[in-house]
């Protein structure tokens, strides 16, 4: 690792490569794009009222389907909204997570090492319930009518129609349709 080398500089710089933003006018882009991201979900963080706050992670970049319900507190990845896609009629508890990222930000052993950022899109189907304290990883489908339990930590796909549960999360049951 070479000592002008930090991790902001090279958190930057995976962002800026990510959204194909250069130079002087690319960072202020990129800051306007995190303000903007951050200000938005804001609004639908502590919002009461579910469609207010699907509306605000809809301009976020958000895909959301129809019929569906946001609790208060749900948190959607703050700098990769536009990689989460959640279908028709899916429930979000409160303090929900749902992650398209993950970044060892400080750490650049970890970073340089195994850990690389990864980025990868996250998928709800249609009918899905993510209970209270959920928290869904980068790269992971939630299936269709399937329900994830209480502060279980999903870091594999969950099959259509199963119920999962824990840390990590794992199948308990499967729902009869």
């Amino acid at each position: 690792m070479k000592e002008s080398e930090d991790s902001f500089s090279m958190n930057e710089s995976e962002l800026m490569n990510y959204f194909n933003f250069h130079g002087k006018v690319g960072r202020l882009k990129l800051k306007c794009k995190i303000l903007r991201s951050w200000i938005l979900h804001s609004l639908a963080y502590s919002s009461p009222h579910s469609g207010f706050a699907i509306n605000m992670q809809k301009i976020r970049g958000v895909k959301i389907g129809k019929g569906c319900h946001f609790c208060p507190y749900v948190q959607i990845d703050l700098i990769y909204p536009e990689l989460v896609s959640i279908g028709d009629n899916v429930t979000l508890g409160s303090n929900t997570m749902i992650f398209a990222h993950m970044n060892p930000t400080a750490n650049l052993f970890l970073k340089k090492g195994a850990y690389p950022r990864k980025v990868e899109q996250v998928i709800i189907k249609s009918g899905a319930v993510l209970t209270p304290g959920s928290i869904i990883m980068a790269g992971i489908t939630i299936g269709e009518n399937s329900i994830v339990s209480p502060g279980s930590v999903v870091s594999e796909d969950v099959p259509d129609y199963c119920v999962v549960v824990g840390n990590p999360a794992r199948v308990v049951k499967k729902i009869e349709h």
